[in-house]
């Protein structure tokens, strides 16, 4: 059995890349107290809300221009992109994939990722505690917004998973489940890069945030926790009639009954931030989910517990 204590992130490797730009990007971005100030000590929800609105624009030629000022300050390839011609930045930033570029590992005692994603902390709840870093403990009610939404999980299991700006913003089902419920809880929107997980205490637990609970066939309880972060202007699922956004005051409590597919679409970010996954007691993160490393929407990430097969 695998020892997940205090397993946390501590690097984020970019690609290499031989050209000058990005060489200039990776120098001031690796910066840490200047990407920190750029990122973080500036007014977070007035810009938010501002490109939120900028890049609903819809105008081909501006697209194009904040486009190729998106890829000086990131790796930002659309190779896999559904559409190769944008109207807007928001259209970008959402992109659908071309058919086939994420296969879905169709093991049924295997939960998959829902998203494109780095690896950071991960491992075993400790009672209601756990990593945002290594040294930076939070509780899980804090981050549900209660007890009683904390509970399932409660020496269970988590996978925090950043997406950056420049991948794939939708997220999908991890298995055959029904979605329960989703509390909106509408708060800061801290930057989630590593620079600021080491440095911003409960950084999850001040964000904006949206907890997505599912039951899964066997009827055990799991939960991804979509987590905002600075540019990222609301949090659209598809099964709701609303968009969640930071003017929404929270906690919100929003019943559900909507049966889902293993890759199913749930919704998207309209930039990048994080999402974490939590699985009860009992399942297993997968041997290949190690800190740093980049998975795909559809790979396997967890472990459902054998038994729950038996027939």
């Amino acid at each position: 059995m695998r020892d997940y204590r205090d397993t946390a992130i501590e690097v984020d490797a970019e690609p290499s890349a031989p050209s000058r730009i990005k060489s200039w990007r990776d120098k001031l971005l690796l910066q840490e107290d200047l990407n920190f100030l750029l990122t973080n000590r500036v007014p977070r929800i007035f810009l938010t809300r501002l490109i939120g609105r900028l890049s609903k624009i819809q105008n081909p030629a501006l697209a194009r221009l904040t486009i190729g000022a998106w890829r000086l300050f990131t790796d930002l390839d659309l190779s896999e992109a559904k559409e190769s011609q944008f109207s807007s930045l928001h259209d970008c930033f959402t992109r659908e994939l071309r058919l086939g570029t994420r296969p879905i590992d169709s093991a049924r005692d295997v939960m998959t990722s829902p998203c494109d994603g780095i690896v950071g902390a991960y491992g075993t709840v400790q009672g209601e505690r756990l990593f945002q870093a290594k040294g930076f403990p939070y509780l899980l009610r804090d981050l549900f917004g209660s007890e009683a939404a904390a509970a399932p999980f409660q020496d269970g299991c988590y996978v925090t998973l950043r997406l950056k700006s420049s991948m794939y913003h939708r997220f999908h089902s991890p298995a055959d489940a029904t979605v329960e419920h989703v509390t909106y809880i509408s708060g800061d929107t801290w930057n989630v890069n590593p620079i600021a997980l080491k440095r911003i205490e409960r950084l999850y637990c001040k964000n904006e945030r949206a907890s997505i609970h599912l039951r899964l066939k066997t009827q055990q309880p799991v939960a991804i926790v979509a987590v905002a972060a600075i540019l990222v202007a609301s949090i659209r699922l598809h099964f709701l009639d609303v968009l969640l956004h930071l003017k929404w005051e929270g906690p919100n409590e929003i019943p559900c009954n909507v049966e889902v597919t293993r890759g199913e679409e749930l919704g998207w970010f309209e930039h990048g931030s994080t999402i974490i996954v939590f699985a009860p007691k009992g399942f297993q993160i997968c041997d290949q989910i190690v800190p740093g490393t980049r998975v795909q929407m559809g790979q396997r990430l967890m472990q459902i517990p054998t038994h729950e097969y038996a027939s």
